[in-house]
């Protein structure tokens, strides 16, 4: 049994509301939503939508409550999970937190196992850290689809893999969620969970209804593994092995039951030097954010009708190096626009190493390093490089210091490939939202 959830912090109370008439005010404490402490927004918004909900709110000393019926109350909260993250106690010898330098923001050293993030964000979770009422209450709020690290269905070898006992129970979890769908991926090691293994893990995930998808994602490492296990990258003829095992489930799949279910991840098509599957091949890019069809989705806008000359204007897109070969392909044709002068930068990893080759993970202090200052007027970068919702990187530098650094205004690109073209041309930005993915980002979150 868990401990009850803290008071949940409110952040803002809008104008207006039942809360506001209330006299909520920010800084003030949610201790509870008809008589139930909360533990996140979701259990929350869960308690609300019984229709009538009565809450109590602290303020130092003082208690007082409100009601709402069928209404909503007006609460924004400080965060999303009001007794926090849940972590991972699995023992990963390919964790990317293991492989972290130090020195960088709290935040990016939490292993989280959270079913909520799931569930809110497409985060993978392993189902090892579940309690009882976990598994209760992701059945009675229908918390579906989750997204599930498996890296193997082998008892043994996803124990293995896991570094714990409990993730040989992956079948007995999955028994005792059986109205609740899944994403799976699978991070692979070379000659550890490929080939027969990964055969194994695709045959058997696909004969569970609730598997919606199979992502196939290389694993992702750093130089920074003093003291782990020795573990490699992927070879380009072993990308394509992991590319052709994967293309002929997905052509019997879809043959057979009208799904390819397999996903590969764009970085194993391009470590193998084949092209990529069409925008229709990904389904909806369901697992676009675990680098699966961005690139295809990026590429998938047009240019826009370009102009003949604009006024001067010297421009960096940077990228990290495994998509920088295709990103200057794809503009190349705005080469041809006379008095724009334009240049793909390819920023080497040095934060984490050359083994790390996607935009997302660039630090401040990678894209000082490979943009010669004063060089030019304008420098986009992925957005992914950037903490979510602000301009801070994860060296904790923001876009206005790189600015200042390198005599540049710095901004964080658009996410399609006509919107990138139509700013570099120096033309405003669309108002309305653009396509979900990321810039110039290519591989896996692991």
């Amino acid at each position: 049994m868990r401990k009850p959830a803290p008071p949940a912090r409110i952040g803002a109370v809008i104008p207006g509301s039942p809360a506001a008439r209330s006299g909520v005010a920010a800084g003030d404490l949610l201790y509870s939503v008809s008589g139930r402490r909360m533990a996140d927004i979701l259990q929350y918004r869960w308690e609300l939508a019984q229709g009538q909900a009565v809450l109590e709110v602290g303020r130092g000393e003082a208690r007082f409550s409100f009601s709402v019926e069928w209404e909503e109350p007006g609460l924004e909260f400080e965060s999303e999970l009001f007794d926090g993250i849940r972590t991972c106690y699995n023992n990963c010898d390919f964790c990317f937190v293991y492989q972290m330098p130090k020195g960088y923001r709290e935040s990016l050293y939490i292993k989280d196992d959270d079913f909520r993030l799931s569930y809110l964000y497409g985060g993978f979770i392993t189902l090892t850290n579940l309690w009882p009422e976990d598994r209760e209450r992701i059945n009675r709020e229908h918390l579906s689809p989750l997204y599930i690290s498996v890296h193997a269905t082998d008892a043994s070898k996803r124990r293995q893999l896991l570094g714990s006992k409990l993730g040989a129970r992956f079948y007995q979890v999955l028994a005792q969620l059986p109205d609740i769908e899944f994403h799976t991926q699978l991070v692979l090691l070379p000659q550890v969970n490929d080939g027969a293994v990964l055969e194994e893990s695709i045959a058997e995930l696909a004969a569970r209804s609730q598997v919606l998808s199979i992502g196939v994602v290389p694993v992702g490492l750093t130089e920074h593994r003093q003291g782990l296990v020795p573990l490699r990258p992927y070879e380009a003829h072993e990308a394509r092995q992991v590319v052709e095992t994967s293309e002929r489930y997905r052509a019997t799949f879809l043959k057979e039951r009208g799904t390819r279910l397999v996903f590969p991840s764009d970085e194993f098509y391009l470590l193998a030097g084949l092209p990529l599957p069409d925008a229709e091949s990904y389904e909806g890019f369901s697992q676009l954010e675990n680098g699966i069809g961005m690139v295809r989705n990026f590429l998938s806008s047009k240019l826009p009708r370009l102009p003949r000359a604009i006024p001067s204007r010297r421009v960096a897109l940077v990228s990290g190096t495994l998509f920088a070969p295709l990103l200057a392909e794809a503009i190349a044709p705005l080469r041809a626009v006379a008095g724009l002068e334009l240049e793909v930068i390819a920023a080497r990893n040095s934060t984490f190493g050359a083994t790390v080759t996607v935009a997302g993970l660039l630090a401040g202090s990678d894209i000082l390093r490979a943009v010669p200052q004063g060089r030019f007027d304008y420098v986009f970068v992925s957005p992914r490089c950037l903490k979510e919702g602000t301009d801070i990187l994860l060296d904790d530098r923001s876009l206005r210091d790189l600015s200042a650094e390198l005599g540049a205004q710095v901004q964080a690109g658009p996410e399609a490939l006509g919107e990138l073209a139509a700013v570099v041309l120096g033309r405003p930005r669309r108002s309305r939202q653009a396509p979900s993915g990321a810039l110039w980002e290519v591989g896996s979150e692991v």
